[in-house]
């Protein structure tokens, strides 16, 4: 149990630290298909 505890604050740790990478990840690809989405939409209506 001690080693899960330990592994989780270590992941905690990195998304803490890393949160802006991965939100700009995550935009980027609700963007992408968000354009996929409105694109199909319009060619096949």
């Amino acid at each position: 149990m001690q080693h899960i505890v330990e592994g989780y604050r270590g992941l905690s740790l990195l998304v803490r630290l890393n949160w802006d990478a991965i939100f700009t990840v995550g935009t980027v690809i609700v963007g992408l298909l968000a354009g996929a989405f409105l694109g199909t939409a319009i060619m096949h209506p």
